[in-house]
């Protein structure tokens, strides 16, 4: 199963800065019609260096970097207090393009948390007080329990276990496909911009 892949990517053609150029790139995404372009692989690993993986969704990103939020106690949240490090993937399949970030991780504060929680909706609000994220439940009627009970209790805000996290780059990584897997890939690194061998 192999396509051949279509795009160049020149660093004539780049942006001045990473934040630039992702703001083109993801725009182009969201023009394109791909099903949520803000979804993005987050790559983390434990205090032992065991690594794990999963998809989630950027709800801002700026200078200071990208954020998504979830619940602390989930495994990635204890991956990170563990190992504040995280790459993501942005896997634009459909455009022929990956952005891949490396960097550090910290929390963002209360109030950005709270602000982001204030526009969820309803039932999202609920799912993040009711569910033990990453935990082991016996039955989907375990969970519709713990859903119900928080309904009932009606939470203001945030959950205290629950909040942002910014992923602050070293590096970020525009791949471009290209014929015969000749793929261009720029990397951003602090003011510097180096090729990548594909």
């Amino acid at each position: 199963m192999r396509n051949e892949y279509t795009g160049e990517l020149t660093e004539q053609g780049l942006a001045g800065t990473w934040l630039e150029q992702f703001a083109t790139w993801f725009a182009d995404a969201v023009e394109a019609g791909l099903t949520e372009p803000n979804a993005m692989l987050l790559a983390t690993a434990d205090g032992s260096g065991r690594p794990s993986a999963r998809t989630v969704l950027l709800k801002g990103y700026d200078q200071r970097g990208f954020t998504f939020f979830t619940n602390y106690e989930s495994r990635k949240g204890r991956d990170l207090a563990a190992n504040p490090r995280a790459s993501l993937v942005f896997p634009w399949y459909p455009l022929h393009r990956q952005v891949i970030v490396c960097g550090t991780v910290e929390k963002v504060s209360r109030e950005e948390t709270e602000e982001y929680f204030a526009v969820r909706p309803h039932g999202a609000q609920v799912g993040a007080w009711a569910s033990p994220q990453s935990r082991v439940i016996r039955s989907r009627d375990e969970l519709r329990v713990l859903v119900e009970e928080a309904e009932a209790r009606g939470e203001p805000g945030a959950p205290p276990f629950w909040g942002g996290f910014r992923v602050s780059p070293d590096e970020v990584e525009f791949w471009q496909g290209r014929e015969s897997r000749l793929h261009d890939r720029l990397r951003y690194t602090g003011d510097t911009v180096e090729r990548l061998a594909p």
